[in-house]
């Protein structure tokens, strides 16, 4: 797989690699009924997700006093980790990602994800090793602001210009434009294809197979 326009390749965690938007999308909206909030349907849970936990939950949840949202993340965390072990990567992500890391890619994250939680997902799918750098919420600032490509681009030593950002929401998508990076999107994690295509990614994947068949032919 010869590199052509790309040599740092970044994933989003939550609905591009790993089969858990579903999960999150329950947890949250159980976290609002235990504080008898207001419950998100499935369209506006699952839009926050890529997010910062807290920047998504204030957003999923505005009615909330902002001094109880540390209660509401307490919540979300419990629920979320009830099942927390049991949620797999898609189909083809483990071979999709030592094919790009033989063939010689930087391979990187930035995710919504806490530190601790994406290290707990990362040593769950046997995958520490095979990425060179990773960001998360809690280290830095939150989807849509461009600092986590920023910050792995700078400590990678890679060019923007060949680097590309693959996520499933228009946080992801809204990230990459922000931090001058190409984008692509990948249509069976939270956000619609309609959304996705209107940031105008260089490619919209409805499958893993299809993302891969695509970095074959172009990254």
């Amino acid at each position: 797989m010869p590199r052509q326009q790309f040599d740092l390749i970044v994933f989003d965690w939550d609905g591009t690699l790993m089969d858990s938007t579903a999960h999150i999308t329950r947890s949250i909206q159980a976290a609002c009924r235990d504080l008898s909030l207001p419950v998100p349907d499935d369209a506006a849970a699952s839009y926050v997700i890529g997010l910062g936990l807290r920047e998504a939950l204030q957003i999923a949840a505005p009615t909330l006093d902002s001094a109880d949202y540390p209660r509401l993340v307490e919540r979300y965390r419990v629920h979320y980790l009830l099942k927390d072990q049991q949620i797999e990567l898609f189909d083809g992500v483990r071979d999709m990602l030592v094919e790009l890391r033989e063939a010689g890619y930087l391979l990187g994250v930035a995710t919504g994800k806490s530190r601790v939680g994406l290290n707990r997902a990362l040593d769950q799918a046997h995958l520490t090793s095979v990425f060179d750098g990773t960001r998360c919420a809690d280290e830095t600032f939150s989807k849509p602001h461009p600092a986590m490509l920023q910050e792995l681009t700078r400590e990678l030593g890679q060019d923007p210009s060949r680097t590309v950002m693959i996520g499933d929401t228009t946080h992801d998508l809204q990230m990459a434009i922000n931090a001058g990076v190409a984008g692509i999107g990948v249509t069976y994690g939270a956000h619609p294809s309609d959304s996705l295509a209107a940031l105008s990614p260089r490619f919209v994947a409805p499958s893993v197979s299809a993302l891969l068949d695509w970095l074959r032919a172009h990254a």
